[in-house]
């Protein structure tokens, strides 16, 4: 489970880097507004094709990264797992990881032989 969290905080990282990402193209592109009381004014012009560029790419970015955070959230256990299911569980897990003991045992006794 630890890996899953570790897995959801990067991808909640990296959502919230694709929305500071988005504004500082916002930022960047948006048409300025004009103050009477100030004498300088900068004008920048962008072309409209490349806001729409930005645009859909953060979007899909932004999309993608989200539906990732909503199947990472569902993988992870419900609270509804109760004591007992999680120790059969983990019952479960410990008889499968002795037979894998008792299996690679075997292989090895059966490699050194080979070798021997």
């Amino acid at each position: 489970m630890a890996d899953r969290l570790t897995q959801l905080q990067d991808a909640v990282n990296q959502q919230a880097d694709n929305f500071t990402n988005s504004l500082g193209i916002l930022q960047q592109c948006a048409n300025p507004s004009s103050f009477p009381s100030l004498s300088h004014t900068k004008t920048t012009s962008t072309t409209n094709s490349t806001n729409e560029d930005h645009t859909h790419l953060f979007a899909q970015l932004v999309a993608r990264t989200a539906k990732d955070i909503e199947v990472l959230i569902d993988s992870l256990p419900n609270e509804e797992s109760s004591p007992e299911l999680q120790n059969a569980s983990l019952s479960k897990l410990d008889t499968e990881n002795k037979d894998a003991a008792r299996k690679l045992e075997e292989v090895v006794i059966k490699g050194e032989s080979l070798f021997g």
